[in-house]
Formats: structure tokens, sequence, C-alpha cells
């Protein structure tokens, strides 16, 4: 037993050989595939007003129904206010926290969890329910340009909605750069017929085309119709704060946000006013309050055939850019929440060629056609103005906590909004008077809409929190907050 050698192990590792016979264009499994960094300050501008100029073709206007001309009008400029409000909250903070999901990063470096969860699902659910009103509008509008051309019945509507809203989605599957550079063209285009209409209409010659001594009246329904009215106010603005779901895309968030976002702001409000000044001259107040295309209508009314089609590409245009924003939006934000696991990770994944998040992109295929194929107009824009107005109440808290936990000078700020905490406590009381306009009008949908988010807090609270990686999903290197 003496003789009995046993021979040496060799020194050979596993790991080393597995390693000498990969090949040499191997991907490292370290490696991870990202958002790209291409946009500037001009698909900025074109995301946001993209995604809401469509509220200048179509939706403001049940706002005159509510109230008449004049409240619609007093609407107008109290939902200006608020919307700059919220573009110069959003500006500081998303220029500082620049990541995927805008106001959801906010409210999860901020707030915490739970706020997080909620601000992400009424992100979703606002551009989701945003984007179906866009292809409800384009199916009307090609279906009633068609009935003027004097061939009515030719076409189904509903198909060109399910065809809007798969060829965008296969659009931003490809692509952010492509997909937000035509957004900027079309953008520009659709701004352009508002403005080639303001000037067809004479403002300058009273009377010539426009008929406000005849069509203008005060408030039909006295001063609770300007209460009345703030419910589709909001409408004109509605997704200026999507330019935040650019965050993570943008080549210098400090600089490309805040720019954007408020230049495109003031696009919005020159546009809002002209809508309201051409439109309420040119149809009596009854019409106009549930007209679907009303600026397409203006373009009619004046008898110009070449300004009507114009105004038909105008009104196309705004509603595609709009979809396709929204499209890119809720996929930003739901992609945000997967990657934190908010939901399932399986949302946030980044397509290894294209480099978008193409599972979030696909998802919200089946539903937009669903409540496209089945829901009104006006219940699609409500569900919209009621998600956003949740969002904006925490967005007053979230830049109150900001400035409190992190005062100017601890950290590193692209932009900073003058004259704080006033813009926050506005945009506060404007929630509110928005909140009780809506109730008026539709309580119902208000309070089931309340019901969801309140069921869906608890399901997150009872069953995925615990997924959640708290240490993970802080991406921000900022010092303790103030007091901690």
């Amino acid at each position: 037993m003496q003789n009995v050698q046993v021979a040496p192990r060799p020194a050979v590792h596993a790991p080393d050989i597995r390693l000498a016979e990969a090949p040499p264009a191997a991907v490292p499994p370290s490696r991870k595939i990202a958002l790209l960094r291409v946009l500037g300050p001009g698909h900025v501008w074109a995301l946001g007003v993209g995604i809401v100029l469509v509220g200048e073709f179509m939706g403001w206007n049940f706002a005159v129904g509510k109230g008449g001309p004049v409240a619609a009008l007093t609407a107008c400029w109290l939902a200006g206010i608020l919307y700059t409000c919220v573009a110069m909250i959003d500006s500081e903070i998303t220029s500082t926290v620049a990541a995927a999901g805008g106001q959801y990063a906010q409210a999860k470096h901020i707030i915490g969890p739970l706020a997080a969860f909620n601000v992400g699902l009424y992100l979703v659910m606002a551009y989701t329910m945003l984007e179906v009103s866009n292809a409800i509008v384009t199916g009307d509008l090609i279906e009633a340009f068609v009935t003027n051309l004097g061939i009515p019945g030719t076409i189904d509507k509903r198909a060109f909605m399910v065809l809007t809203i798969v060829a965008l989605a296969f659009l931003n599957y490809r692509g952010v750069l492509a997909s937000l550079t035509m957004n900027l063209l079309i953008t520009a285009a659709a701004f352009a017929a508002i403005v080639v209409l303001f000037v067809a209409t004479q403002p300058w010659a009273p009377g010539a085309v426009l008929q406000h001594d005849a069509l203008l009246v005060g408030l039909p329904y006295g001063s609770l119709g300007i209460l009345a009215a703030m419910h589709f106010g909001l409408w004109f603005y509605l997704g200026i704060e999507g330019t935040t779901q650019a965050a993570e895309e943008v080549r210098s968030p400090a600089r490309a946000l805040p720019l954007g976002t408020m230049t495109g702001m003031m696009t919005l409000l020159i546009a809002a006013t002209a809508t309201w000044y051409v439109c309420s001259g040119l149809m009596p107040w009854e019409y106009l309050g549930q007209a679907v295309t009303p600026l397409y209508d203006a373009g009619r009314l004046t008898g110009n055939r070449w300004l009507e089609v114009f105004l038909f590409l105008g009104t196309l245009f705004a509603t595609v850019a709009s979809a396709n924003g929204c499209i890119n939006d809720a996929s930003r934000a739901w992609f945000a929440m997967g990657r934190d696991r908010y939901m399932p990770a399986w949302f946030g994944a980044v397509h290894p060629v294209y480099h978008t998040p193409y599972r979030a992109i696909l998802f919200f295929v089946p539903i937009a056609i669903l409540f496209a194929v089945s829901t009104p107009l006006d219940q699609t824009i409500t569900f919209s103005i009621l998600s956003g107005l949740l969002g904006y109440t925490l967005m007053a808290l979230s830049i109150i906590l900001f400035r409190r936990k992190w005062p100017l000078g601890t950290i590193q700020r692209g932009y900073v909004h003058p004259l704080h905490p006033l813009p926050a406590i506005l945009l506060l009381g404007l929630c509110v008077v928005t909140y009780l306009a809506v109730f008026l009008g539709y309580g119902t949908q208000l309070v089931a809409m309340m019901t969801f988010y309140i069921a869906a807090s608890a399901w997150f609270v009872l069953h995925r929190y615990k997924y959640v990686r708290r240490g993970d999903q802080f991406t921000m290197h900022w010092p303790k907050p103030k007091g901690y």
C-alpha cells in the first residue's frame, strides 16, 4: 500500500478553458444594452408640442358646450397658468433627475415607492387614453373628409383607428430618432396650419370673415359655466409634461429639457388663443361645443377649398404626431417601472438592435385598439385628463419636498424655476378647481378612476413591493437629504 501513488490533480482551471474557447467577437455578459442619447432641444419641443397640439384641433371645444365661448377662453387661460407651473416645475426636477420615466423617476427619488408606482400608472393611463383619443379622431376625420368629397359610406373608420395605432407602434419599435424626427416635421406643419387659418380669416378686419359680433355670447350658464369649462380647458395643453420622458435619450438634459419644454409651452399658449379666436368667430357656440374636428370645420366654413384640404392635413398631422408621442411616453414610463421591478422585469428590456423599450411598446397596442373601437371620445379624453390631473397634484408636492430635502446649492441643477413656492401653490389650487369641474360633469368616471388607482395601490403594497430593489433604483448621486 505504501507504493501506491496518487497522481496530482492537473492545475487547469475550467473558467480559463471556457474563456480561451470563446469566440473573439463574444459580447461580455456584463454589458448592458441602454437607450441612446441622440435627441436635442428640437426633438424635446416636438415631443411636447406634438402630443399636445392635437388639443387645438379637437377636444378643447367641449369646454364651449359646458359654459359658452367666454367661459372656454377663461378656462383656456387658467389652464395655461396651470400648465406653465407644470412646465416650470418639471424643467427643474427633470433637468436634475435625468432618467426615463419622467415624473415617475422624480417621485421615486423624492417621495417614495408607492407614490412612484401611482405616478407611473397615471402617466401610462394619461398617454394611452390620449393615444386612443387621437386614433378615434383620425378615423372620424377621414370619414368626414370622404363624406365631404361626396362618397359617403365607402370606408370603415375603425380600420383607420387600428391602422394608426399599429403603424405608429411599429415606428416607435424601430427607433426613437426616426419617430421623433418625424414628429418634429409634422408638428411644425400642423402648427403652420393654425397660423395659415388665422391669417386667412383676416383678424385685422372684424366682420370680413369672423363674425364675433353675431356669434359671441356671454355666459349662457352663468359663472358656474367657467368652472365646468375647466374640465376640457386642460385639453389645450395636456401632455406637455411628456417632454420629461425623453430625459434618458437627450444629449444634454440640463439644456435640452428646460429649453424644449418652456418653448413648447409658449407655442401652445399662442396656438390655443388663436384657435379659440378663429373658431368662436366662425361657428355658433351650440355647434362648436359638440364638433369632433372644429378646426377642420372652420377651414370648410371659410369657403376656400385649398384651405379646407390644408386643415384636413393639419388635423391629420396633429393627431398622428400626438399618438406617436403618446406611444413614446407611455412605453418609457412602463419600461422604467419594469426596470425597477415595480412591474414585471420582463417589461424592462431594451431591443438589442433598435435600442427601444420594445416590449413596453408592444404591450399597449391591443389595449389601445380595444378602447379606440369601443369607447366614446369624451370618455377617453376624461380618463386622460383625470390621470394627468392626479400626476400634477403629486408634482406640486414633489417640488416642495425637493427644495426642502435638497435646498439650492446642495446639488447641481440644470434649471431653477423662479418664485418658489408660488407655482406649486397655484398648481395645487387649480388642480382642486379642476377636480370639482370634472366631478360636476363626469362624477361617475372620477369615482371609478379613483377606485381603480386605490385598488392598484393595494395590489402594489400587498404583492409587488417585495420585488422592488430599493437599493438599485436610485440613480442620482446626491448627498443625504437635509435633516436626514
